[in-house]
């Protein structure tokens, strides 16, 4: 219950609430079923709450279970005192049970156990509470061959090792000193002598320096790879008088001052060891590991938010579409499916060099689009994208009766889509170049049903995904992406299985087995029939059924979000207004005149009841964005096109903690800094822009060397000649409301940049 009260107190909300929700989760209920259909039951917590609450509860348990080993332990050796205990039951954290823990921890023969071994204790304890005796005079009493101690000098450093492993493992002192470095610490980077050429897509970390506590997750991560790459060195510094102190720190808990006795000396040097050899090199590695953590924290809750908006950005519906994979010597690869997603025709062409068939081209496309009578056109953002929407422009101009809107997606994951088993169990006879084409295509029509076929962390829409704990990328990425399909539910008989496997309560092999039920019997004509899949049993049932949409099935409610459960609260509505469900469903005047509070019962409370009604007046709503694209300038298809001042349109690809990164239409992104997103202060860039938005941008300076764009969305702003390239040597001051930081933005924005060349 301790652990549930702290959750409670964490997120702001009720103990009642984090018990029941805890209960469900324990009973196997999912995050999306909870948060939409047991609103009564947790007080309506959402499904952000419920992901916050589940990652901290396996958080916590695994404290627990930590907690009753180290105590456990501690017990076996008979050393478990009434006040350690008492430390021990009240730590709140992983490094603070690991502090107390670390004097009973079973370790590997240390030097200072070989030295108690050796009878040195008596040594280290007698001058560390008499400091008036001589060191050397004391410690020729200990002398002893047979336990190799021969000299006097031997037998003060066994017992210096003694004292060291005595202050390193004082749980206290280690906490006081881990939050002084973390306050005081100056992480410092330079490259490796001999490397500057090799690694300059981290030149602004050369001679780089930041407060450990300031450093935002991007440069930090920036930083780790860097080393990681061996191009470099990068450490956690103290300036002298902050270490000073760590050693006074040091001194003062165990009594070592310098009163000019005989052994002050010897015992400040002992501390000063101490401090360099056990506690420093110790702490150091921990909180560059804390800092890791953060910054790994902060990038998956980037991604993880980029990815949301990505998966529910707008469909453009059910239309028959041309897809465009581009490519110059090897062919655009053309495919057209129709609109369920099922292929009609592919082939390649040549307009671009080196067979530079472009009339030829033209005309093909014409022949297919008047074919199939195709509607859309999505064109892959990769090589040759601009050039080939330039192709597709002039077949708009040419063909104006073919009424053709042309869309540039992006490619993100659609070779990884190729690739996959799905794939080629898909299309088993198709080339791999025309399944990525296939998905370019799809994903106009519909981004979450394709997307939802590839590996999350490959749709690139993240900062250093490939740095941060892949375990844990993945485990939140896939809650994303379940959270997304079952806030829009899926058609149960045309859905993918990749697209099932997300609905709560499924998984793959229980995906498959709806698609295969459907292949072997036909339409699924009603929820109840979902009963007869194999291995679908009842708490599946219970998770995945007001997710699963029967579109013209036996009964209208099966297509909307309105749970089998609740089905008898729809006929006691229908009763009292004396309608049939179909002439109530869609009918808002008549649903807004209903009372929710008339139809609860101990079963349903209000907020199911006021969903219901929701529900029944707009049925299978889709709550994405209505579908629009952006419209790039013609003529400008490369960053030699490019010219500061010009206002362009674009899409927005990425948000990130220091900006946002737009596609303008020249195979290369340009960042808006935080700073030039909007006519006000901004704190964090989600609360302006997110991924899939259309935006109008300033150009405000080309680096064409570095192939680097830097964008602002305040339209007013005047573009400024850039300031030299400087090294980011303390952490930026925010720029004040409304206020220009012109120079700041652009040294900062060359230092940020790295991150766009560093993000894959």
């Amino acid at each position: 219950m301790e652990i549930n009260q702290k959750i409670a107190s964490e997120l702001n909300v009720k103990i009642e609430q984090v018990n029941a929700a805890i209960q469900l989760l324990d009973e196997g209920s999912t995050v999306p079923f909870i948060s939409r259909y047991r609103k009564e039951v947790t007080g309506g917590l959402t499904d952000t709450d419920l992901r916050n609450l589940d990652e901290r509860l396996h958080y916590l348990r695994e404290l627990e279970d930590r907690r009753q080993t180290i105590l456990k332990s501690i017990t076996e050796q008979d050393k478990l005192t009434p006040e350690l205990a008492k430390s021990i039951l009240e730590a709140d954290n992983k490094s603070t049970l690991e502090d107390l823990y670390l004097p009973y921890k079973p370790k590997r023969r240390t030097k200072a156990q070989i030295a108690k071994e050796a009878g040195l204790e008596p040594l280290a304890m007698q001058l560390l509470n008499d400091p008036s005796q001589v060191p050397d005079q004391l410690a020729a009493q200990f002398i002893d061959a047979e336990k190799n101690v021969n000299t006097a000098a031997e037998a003060l450093e066994g017992a210096r090792h003694i004292l060291m492993e005595l202050f390193a493992e004082n749980a206290g002192l280690l906490g006081q000193l881990r939050q002084d470095l973390w306050d005081q610490g100056i992480i410092k980077s330079d490259i490796i002598k001999g490397k500057e050429q090799e690694g300059n897509k981290f030149t602004d970390y050369f001679n780089y320096q930041e407060p450990i506590k300031k450093i935002p997750s991007h440069r930090a991560l920036a930083l780790f790879r860097g080393q990681r790459e061996e191009f470099l060195n990068v450490n956690l510094t103290l300036d002298d008088e902050s270490e000073s102190l760590c050693k006074q720190k040091i001194a003062d808990t165990f009594g070592v001052c310098d009163k000019k006795r005989p052994a002050d000396a010897w015992l400040s040097e002992t501390v000063a060891w101490t401090w360099r050899i056990k506690i420093f090199i110790k702490l150091e590695l921990e909180l560059m590991m804390r800092l890791r953590e953060m910054a790994e924290e902060e990038a998956i809750k980037v991604f993880a938010n980029n990815l949301k908006h990505l998966l529910m950005a707008a469909p453009a519906g059910s239309r028959t579409t041309l897809g465009l994979d581009p490519g110059l010597r090897t062919g655009v690869k053309v495919v057209v499916i129709d609109e369920t997603g099922k292929l009609l025709h592919y082939s390649a062409l040549f307009p671009h060099a080196p067979r530079n068939d472009w009339d030829g081209s033209l005309a093909a496309l014409a022949k297919l689009c008047k074919q199939y009578k195709v509607d859309l056109v999505s064109i892959g953002n990769g090589t040759a994208s601009r050039e080939t929407d330039k192709l597709v422009m002039d077949l708009k101009k040419l063909h104006p009766e073919l009424s053709l809107n042309s869309v540039v997606v992006s490619e993100a994951g659609a070779s990884v889509y190729s690739a996959s088993e799905l794939a080629a169990k898909e299309f088993p006879e198709l080339d791999v170049s025309y399944r990525g084409a296939v998905s370019i295509a799809r994903r106009l029509q519909d981004p979450l049903a394709e997307l939802v076929k590839i590996e999350p962390k490959s749709i690139g829409v993240g900062q250093y995904q490939h740095d941060v704990n892949q375990t844990k990328l993945s485990r939140t990425l896939h809650g994303v992406m379940e959270d997304c399909v079952n806030a829009v539910g899926v058609d149960v008989n045309t859905a993918s299985a990749p697209l099932l496997a997300c609905i709560a309560g499924l998984n793959d092999t229980v995906a498959k087995n709806i698609v295969s039920f459907r292949d072997a019997n036909g339409r699924i004509k009603n929820r109840s029939q979902l009963k007869k899949v194999p291995r679908l049993g009842d708490k599946a049932f219970e998770q995945a059924a007001g997710f699963l949409r029967i579109v013209e099935g036996e009964n209208p409610l099966d297509a909307s979000a309105v749970h089998p459960e609740a089905y008898s609260v729809v006929e006691r509505i229908l009763a009292k207004q004396n309608k049939s469900i179909k002439e109530l469903m869609g009918n808002t005047q008549l649903i807004r005149s209903i009372k929710p509070v008339e139809f609860t019962d101990e079963n349903f409370g209000l907020p199911t009841v006021t969903d219901i009604l929701h529900e029944l007046e707009k049925p299978g709503r889709d709550p994405r964005p209505e579908f629009k694209t952006a419209t790039f300038k013609e003529g400008i298809e490369t960053l030699n096109d490019l010219k500061t001042g010009m206002i362009l349109e674009g899409v927005i690809t990425n948000v990130a903690n220091f900006g946002a990164f737009v596609d303008i239409g020249v195979h290369q992104d340009g960042l808006v800094h935080i700073s030039l997103l909007a006519d006000r202060f901004v704190k964090d860039p989600n609360e302006v822009v997110k991924v899939g938005d259309i935006v109008k941008v300033k150009v405000m300076e080309v680096d064409l060397q570095r192939k680097r764009i830097q964008l602002s969305m305040r339209l007013g702003e005047t573009p400024v000649p850039s300031a030299p390239r400087t090294v980011t040597k303390a952490p930026m001051t925010k720029m004040k409301s409304g206020g220009s930081n012109a120079p700041m933005e652009t040294a900062l924005g060359n230092a940020l940049m790295d991150a766009l060349k560093l993000k894959a």
